[in-house]
């Protein structure tokens, strides 16, 4: 599971707002949990180019580009409106799928 450099900023805000008393606490598990994380820039340069074409804001398209970018990686979104946007370029399915799959 890459991510992207903000991965935990986001995390933390979604925390603080669905479990202010414990977003603390459940900020550091998810920190604990090490996942790796890619700051290439060729990441970088694929996102923007993505938010440019796709109308996109750029912090969703960094995850994008992740699985672009890696071999072995998918985006897995409920967005829709961003999927509907980026499917036609790969490496992304939407939740309701991949739930239904499993």
């Amino acid at each position: 599971m890459l991510q992207p450099p903000h991965w935990l900023a986001e995390v933390a805000a979604v925390l603080a707002r669905l479990a202010p008393t414990q977003s603390i606490s459940l900020l550091q598990a998810f920190l604990a949990m090490e996942l790796p994380m890619t700051t290439e820039w060729e990441m970088y340069e694929q996102a923007c180019r993505l938010a440019v074409s796709l109308n996109h804001h750029l912090f969703d398209t960094l995850y994008h580009a992740v699985a672009l970018q890696a071999s072995d990686a998918v985006l897995i979104t409920a967005d829709t409106q961003s999927f509907r946007k980026a499917v036609g370029l790969g490496k992304i399915i939407e939740l309701k799928s991949f739930l239904l799959a499993a």
